[in-house]
């Protein structure tokens, strides 16, 4: 088992460099950060500073990534082949401190514990400090990783923000460069794996008493806006059977949802309707127009498509009883990513390690860059329990010793994956 000593240590590291990511917030009272923005940029040079002090080449690629290198050690079965280590350094608007920064953070001690125990891998690591993987500011997300995977869309470079700036224009601005954008990608053959230690964001570590466990896979997951065309009319002069009520049928809609989602009992189908637009918003006028969003996940594509399908039955029909015009457009979906066995075995073994007990699997209802870096090949994660699965709020919270644990947890990830290189 790893000597507390030496996980406190880190794990203090870890708490002081999250204390000084934090302080960069576009806010004076809470946390935001969003994606190439002036706090976006003062955050990626100040992990450009601790990814050098870690002996680590860095630079800042055209999309906002922060990419710091290391060479490999000695030779290997992989050459040249680089195993990539990274999370997000972006921000939900009011955010919690841990969130993506502590992959990051995490990822920057362990190569700089490797270095200090003296250990020469047979493959490079590159730290990747991603910069839109919450999707706050712009309507895309995995904007970043995409891009370092080679998929990113550039039909995206035309979308807007609130302030009606396009991607292209505030990449430009943020020094990044659209025209390269494609050149950044990883080539598929130099990639040994992709890495990832991220806090849990659920109940179930803490639940179940252990630091520590391994994702499976990242859930299947869809996004979709929801329009119903009504009719406005007097409060008090149109008689309840006569009415058009566009919120009376998204009331029956989202409780149908809710139902769709509860049925489910075996494919951790979850589904939320989180924001709520009704027009013309008077108190004493039938609502005539209104918009909502809905998000559905699930443990695999099909259970996601199903209740999708089933949920649109239920607007059909509320289409018809209440004599409205039901719109279901798709806006976001994303298959089920499976993590690689290989990397599931390595972390499982180093997290027993480093706990003392056996590692906990369990899939992630949340998405993660992973779901880009698939496209490179094998991924891997490793969750951190925090406190009452609490995330995308400032109660988020995460214990000096399990960051510590996560450092050592990743160390071991590595190491394994060396002597792994060294087997005929």
């Amino acid at each position: 088992m790893t000597p507390v000593a030496t996980a406190r240590a880190l794990g203090e590291k870890a708490q002081r460099m999250i204390d000084a990511l934090t302080a960069i917030s576009a806010s004076p009272d809470h946390l935001t950060r969003l994606y190439l923005t002036p706090e976006h940029k003062r955050a990626a040079e100040l992990v450009g500073e601790w990814m050098r002090e870690a002996g680590l080449s860095t630079r800042l690629d055209a999309a906002g990534t922060m990419r710091g290198s290391m060479p490999p050690g000695r030779a290997g079965r992989s050459g040249n082949k680089a195993l990539l280590i990274g999370s997000h350094i972006d921000t939900v608007i009011n955010a919690g401190r841990y969130d993506g920064n502590l992959g990051v953070v995490v990822g920057i001690l362990a190569v700089e514990t490797l270095k200090a125990r003296g250990v020469a891998l047979p493959f490079g690591i590159d730290i990747l400090a991603f910069g839109d993987e919450e999707g706050v500011r712009f309507p895309v997300t995995l904007t970043t990783s995409a891009v370092t995977a080679g998929v990113f869309d550039p039909k995206a470079l035309d979308i807007t923000d609130d302030a009606d700036i396009t991607l292209r224009d505030a990449l430009i601005a943020f020094g990044g460069d659209p025209a390269r954008l494609k050149e950044e990608a990883y080539q598929r053959p130099s990639v040994l794996g992709y890495l990832e230690v991220h806090i849990e964001q659920g109940p179930v570590l803490e639940r179940a008493q252990e630091p520590l466990g391994v994702v499976t896979a990242i859930a299947s997951q869809s996004r979709h806006r929801i329009r119903i065309k009504g009719e406005a009319g007097h409060a008090g002069t149109v008689p309840m059977n006569m009415r058009h009520d566009a919120l009376a049928a998204a009331a029956e809609i989202i409780l149908a949802i809710e139902a769709i989602a509860k049925k489910d009992k075996k494919n951790s189908l979850v589904a939320t309707v989180g924001h709520v637009e009704v027009m013309p918003g008077a108190s004493n006028v039938i609502p005539a127009d209104v918009r909502f969003s809905l998000d559905v996940r699930a443990a695999n594509d099909r259970a996601r498509q199903e209740a999708v399908e089933a949920i649109t039955l239920v607007a059909r029909k509320v289409d018809k009883t209440r004599h409205v015009v039901v719109g279901v457009e798709t806006m976001l979906e994303k298959p089920v990513a499976t993590c690689g066995a290989r990397l599931q075995k390595a972390i499982g073994k180093a997290v027993t390690t480093v706990q003392g007990e056996p590692a906990r699997s369990l899939m992630s209802g949340a998405g993660h860059d992973g779901q880009s870096m698939a496209h490179l090949g094998e991924f891997g994660m490793i969750f951190v329990r925090c406190r009452a699965g609490i995330s995308h709020n400032p109660a988020e919270f995460v214990t000096i010793d399990d960051m510590g644990l996560a450092v050592e947890a990743l160390v071991e990830t590595i190491l394994e994956l060396a002597r792994q290189e060294e087997q005929p």
